[in-house]
């Protein structure tokens, strides 16, 4: 597999497991885990050089039954702590997360291989969500509605939920579980947390860190519970009555098998799937802009986020100018280890995962398209377990099967247009429905593209990428992304229940829609 990009540089040699092995305890310990572990089925791996860092005990089925079942009795106490003394727990575990936001993302960087200000970015985002849900823990609003009873008051409330359970993904391995757990805390509920099994790590510091702000606010910790494990420790989850609400990130094919579990219990479920995001490229586009938008939301993270730009849609007045122009800015991307600060491309998370890009860009190659940049392997001689790739540019003749399916790997397809109607289409021409933007001047363009027969994404955006989702906002897509919403706006409400109520303050019994009995 060849490409006409010129030679990327790399950065200097990648550190050795040992090294990362110990960085990784010396945070672990800061963040009070003490890593002594004997042995255990669950490997702790790190994608900078492919080795083991630590084998770690996973959790038994009775220990995952025990743990729900902890949640499920402190949640019983804990619904009934007011909100703002709920929010206490938060406004501490921000600032725990604060203090130790250097050693989480040295933990985020060695297990899931993002640079080092991604992974910093990372755990922001987990301080940003705490302190949104310490704001909110003073206004989970209920509302009064016009009633047709004279001597009635109807209103609605929102109550707790129950037990959720979390299941997040590698990629985000701390981010996801915030935006769950700070709301989730906040509204009443307890949880339970069963984290990537490639990402233990720093699923333990976290736990750890929110086990410390409870005990320094007085609250129990009982409330969330970690669960170490593989697929059946999530499959347990998924199937236990005992949690109201499974809130889980992962691929289509996990949620095909997620949410009919949930469903055939009658639980609640909240899906965060996959993506095969887009960017239309107008005419009238800021090219500038469009390419720095396009070339972080197709290689940063690796191209391993939910959001990551996988198709590029461009009118073909413009096409060869901005391909030449992303291909052009492609040849600077270092790829390496992502601790230096000059990378900007660290490793894909296995092998598993390389190969799967080069089988996509086999086919896609195999359907008419040509490879305009990256694609190959490097640093297989440094680290032969580990798996560094350049970011790959394809330029498409049609919307193929192969770029209609995600693959989980920097691989950009490029497409062109005539009209806005049919970049539309193409961008809608997907099963997934997470993020899409474009980039215009045109006002009437970017309308056209927001408006109810534009996007049929969750996220539309205008002049900037797919990616960098902030935590005001509610997060989540359409169609085979599952629909679910996380974090901002009103993402709260799915993890509480709500009560209508009527309340007779008249000494009559007036029936509504004029109703007589009796």
């Amino acid at each position: 597999m060849t490409s006409t990009t010129s030679e990327i540089p790399d950065g200097p040699e990648l550190p050795d497991t040992g090294s990362l092995r110990t960085r990784a305890a010396e945070s672990l310990r800061r963040c009070g885990v003490e890593p002594a572990w004997d042995g255990g089925e669950l490997l702790s791996r790190t994608p900078l050089t492919g080795g083991t860092l630590f084998r770690i005990p996973a959790a038994s089925a009775e220990e995952t039954d025990e743990a729900v079942a902890v949640a499920e009795r402190a949640f019983r106490q804990w619904r009934t702590v007011p909100a703002p003394q709920r929010g206490a727990l938060l406004r501490r575990l921000g600032e725990l997360l604060a203090t130790h936001q250097e050693d989480l993302a040295d933990l985020v960087t060695i297990e899931a291989g993002k640079i080092r200000s991604e992974a910093l970015g990372e755990v922001q985002e987990m301080i940003d969500i705490c302190e949104f849900a310490v704001g909110l823990s003073r206004q989970l609003y209920g509302r009064t509605m016009a009633c047709e009873r004279p001597g009635h008051r109807l209103s609605e409330s929102w109550h707790p939920l129950g037990v959720v359970g979390v299941i997040s993904a590698f990629n985000f391995p701390v981010a996801v579980w915030s935006w769950n757990t700070a709301l989730a805390l906040v509204c009443g509920d307890t949880v339970v947390w069963k984290p990537s099994e490639l990402t233990p790590l720093t699923a333990l510091a976290c736990d750890a860190l929110l086990a410390r702000a409870a005990a320094d606010v007085g609250a129990p910790a009982e409330v969330h519970r970690l669960v170490l494990g593989h697929r059946a420790t999530g499959e347990r989850l998924a199937d236990d009555p005992r949690v109201a609400l499974v809130s889980a990130t992962g691929s289509v094919r996990m949620g095909r098998e997620v949410g009919p579990r949930v469903a055939a219990r009658f639980g609640r479920c909240l899906l965060e799937l996959g993506g095969n995001n887009a960017a239309i490229v107008t005419p009238s586009a800021d090219l500038d802009l469009a390419v720095r938008g396009i070339v972080f939301s197709a290689a940063g993270t690796a191209g391993q986020r939910c959001t990551s730009l996988r198709r590029l849609i461009v009118h073909e007045d413009v096409a060869d100018q901005l391909v030449e122009r992303i291909v052009h800015a492609y040849g600077g991307l270092p790829v390496g280890d992502p601790f230096d600060a000059a990378t900007l491309v660290g490793p894909l998370i296995s092998t598993a995962a390389q190969q799967g890009m080069a089988e996509a860009l086999e086919a896609a190659q195999a359907d008419g398209g040509k490879l305009l940049a990256g694609g190959d392997r490097v640093l297989a001689e440094q680290a032969p377990e580990a798996a560094y790739a350049r970011p790959a540019v394809v330029r498409m003749p049609a919307q193929t099967e192969i770029v209609r399916t995600e693959t989980f790997a920097p691989i950009l397809y490029v497409l062109t247009y005539r009209t806005l109607e049919e970049a539309v289409a193409l961008q809608n021409g997907v099963p997934q429905g997470l993020s899409s933007s474009i980039f215009t001047r045109d006002q009437r363009e970017a309308e056209r593209f927001l408006a109810a027969d534009g996007s049929d994404c969750g996220i539309a955006n205008v002049n900037i990428g797919t990616s960098g989702a902030e935590i005001g906002g509610a997060f989540g897509g359409e169609k085979e992304t599952g629909g679910g919403r996380e974090s901002g706006s009103d993402a709260w409400k799915a993890y509480m229940r709500r009560a209508t109520n009527t309340v007779n303050y008249s000494d009559d019994l007036p029936l509504a829609q004029g109703v007589s009995f009796l």
